[in-house]
């Protein structure tokens, strides 16, 4: 099962980084959104423990689990978030000052 896990994940990074890496703006940031989400899932899959009493309960029988995993997840996923509403209102933007979405087409910073 853990070989599945990481190759599901892997394979979700390669497809993001390959989207990152086309001429096309839009693709490049639902690339960036998918190299994120593979990150959180890789978090979450190399945090795992085998507790069995949840984090929050206060009970001392048993091997509770580990709770920190869990936030470093929920702060990517807001700062993840924030930066793919910069990054589409820069494109809206750009789409909207030069027509078009492809990368190549967009040569007015280069002056």
């Amino acid at each position: 099962m853990e070989f599945l896990t990481a190759l599901s994940i892997g394979m979700l990074f390669a497809v993001g980084v390959f989207q990152v890496l086309r001429r096309n703006l839009i693709r490049s940031a639902i690339g960036l959104i998918l190299m994120t989400n593979a990150v959180n899932l890789f978090l979450l899959a190399a945090g795992a423990y085998d507790g069995f009493i949840p984090a929050y309960a206060n009970q001392l029988e048993g091997t509770p689990s580990d709770a920190l995993p869990q936030a470093l997840i929920l702060t990517a996923i807001v700062i993840s978030m924030g930066a793919t509403s910069f990054i589409f209102a820069v494109l809206v933007v750009i789409s909207g000052r030069y027509r078009t979405s492809d990368a190549d087409a967009v040569n007015g910073l280069k002056r």
